[in-house]
Order: C-alpha cells, then sequence, then structure tokens
C-alpha cells in the first residue's frame, strides 16, 4: 500500500472518529432539557435542591430571580422563563383579567400566611387614632391584607366585593391611614408607618420573626386562594418535563428545606391539610 493510501486511510478514520464524536456529543445535549424559572430570591435555596434533584432527570433547571411582584409573570408571558413560582392563585388570577393573558397553574407550593407586623406596637389594642398601615397595592393581596384586618376587628369591608380595596372599607373608628406599597416594600415601610401587613416571604427577606407578629393569617379552608403555586403559559399547561419539576418541587427534601429557610413563614401546600 502507497504511503498516499495510508496517509488517506488515516485521514478517513480520523474523521469518522471525529463524525462520531460530534453525534455523540448532540445526541447527549439532546437528552438536557432547559427549563428556566423565575422566583423571588428568597426562595432561592429552595429551588437549588429542586434544581439537584431535576438534574438527574436529564433537567437543566435555570433559576432567574425577580425582586418585584409584576417581573416574572411578564417574563413569563414573553417566554423570557418557561414557568415561574412566586404567587397564589387570586394574584395569578387578577394578573389575567388585568393583562388580558392567559397563564395557568400546573401544581401547588407553599402557603405564606399574611401577617401584621410593627416595630411600635405588640399587639392590635395598642393601635392609636390615625395611625399609619402599609399594605400590598396588588388588588388581590390588598385585599388578604383588609380582610386579614376585618377578621381582627380593626375595620369592616363591603362584604359584596370579592377582592376589596381600601375604598370598601365601611368602618374604620381609629381613623386608619392606609399606605399601599408593592408588596416587596411592605417590610422595609416598617420605619414610617405604624405597622405594616407583609407576605410571608417577604416576612422572610427581612428577618421579621413570625412569632413577635401583632396578628398573624389562619391557615383553614378560606387559605385556598393563598397558595402558592408554579405557573406556565397554558400552552404548556400539560408539559411533561415541567410536570416533572413540580413533581420535584412536591417532595420531602424541599419541604425539609422550607422550614429550615422560612420557619413559620411558609408551610408545604401540596399535602396540607386544610
Amino acid at each position: 500500500m502507497s504511503k498516499f493510501k495510508k496517509f488517506s486511510k488515516v485521514i478517513l478514520l480520523a474523521f469518522t472518529a471525529l463524525f462520531i464524536f460530534v453525534l455523540a456529543g448532540c445526541g447527549n445535549q439532546s437528552k438536557s432539557q432547559t427549563v428556566k424559572v423565575g422566583i423571588n430570591p428568597s426562595d432561592a435555596p429552595i429551588w437549588k435542591v429542586v434544581q439537584k434533584k431535576v438534574k438527574s432527570e436529564g433537567i437543566d433547571l435555570q433559576i432567574k430571580e425577580f425582586n418585584d411582584y409584576n417581573q416574572p409573570n411578564t417574563a413569563l408571558n414573553q417566554g423570557e422563563v418557561d414557568i415561574n413560582a412566586y404567587q397564589h392563585t387570586d394574584f395569578l388570577n387578577a394578573w389575567n383579567k388585568a393583562h388580558k393573558t392567559d397563564l395557568v397553574s400546573i401544581g401547588k407550593t407553599v402557603i405564606q400566611p399574611m401577617a401584621l407586623y410593627s416595630h411600635k406596637i405588640t399587639k392590635l389594642s395598642q393601635l392609636k387614632d390615625g395611625d399609619k398601615i402599609a399594605i400590598p397595592n396588588d388588588s388581590s393581596n390588598e385585599a388578604r391584607a383588609l380582610q386579614l384586618l376585618e377578621y381582627n376587628g380593626i375595620i369592616k369591608l363591603n362584604d359584596k366585593k370579592t377582592l376589596p380595596s381600601t375604598k370598601d372599607i365601611t368602618e374604620n373608628k381609629l381613623n386608619l391611614k392606609f399606605t399601599t406599597l408593592d408588596a416587596a416594600q411592605t417590610a422595609r415601610s416598617l420605619d414610617s408607618v405604624d405597622a405594616a401587613v407583609v407576605n410571608g416571604n417577604v416576612a422572610s427577606d427581612a428577618k421579621l420573626n413570625p412569632k413577635k407578629a401583632v396578628v398573624t393569617e389562619k391557615i383553614n379552608k378560606n387559605s385556598i386562594p393563598w397558595i402558592n403555586i408554579i405557573v406556565a403559559q397554558k400552552k404548556d399547561k400539560n408539559n411533561k418535563t415541567y410536570k416533572k419539576v413540580v413533581k420535584a418541587f412536591q417532595s420531602k427534601e424541599v419541604a425539609k428545606e422550607i422550614k429550615k429557610v422560612y420557619g413559620g413563614n411558609e408551610i408545604p401546600a401540596w399535602n396540607a391539610k386544610l
């Protein structure tokens, strides 16, 4: 065999090996599916547990953090993330109505009891005439905050309203002054108001001790609209890969991490008996 033929054979074998290697690489890549999830920063440790669990199933879970209550749904609707996990059912319903979107729930995550916190008082009876109260400004959490105050006898609301706002207060004997803020800002307002109604994850971020809350929302069958959920676009409601992510979240390992991160500010909702 001539040197030229030998050289040609070597080159052919080299290209064949390279081709097989490239194909193998492509095959491995095709087995890994990327899923982008939008979350609040406080939930990052919990989602890292999920990320680790789904990796063994060939899912590359990429975590994107958002600092307010509006960006995650916008990002999902625009395809910047595949799923998000930060909101409860009533918040999603209100968002869809306001923005004419059709985002859907694909699984339960947690319940975050809302609570009234203060740097100035320790019990409701210490509220004074004209005190300033901060509450979330989105329609669902504003209603939830007001209903917490009504349940504890501080105000009365128009009972014909499903999602009451400050305009629906029918009795306010203490002449409380309400300030509405992005939910993520309520805890930060505590130095400038007399009290604030704060969501569980926001309270945890601010290192607020749930045991020192002035009053805390009761968890019962009325809490169902406040269950937090994993959300996707409607076309992906039966996506098998996303369902695997949901299953990984609804696990003992994640429940353990939720307790570690949030203490009493959050409880797993997928197996809660309401």
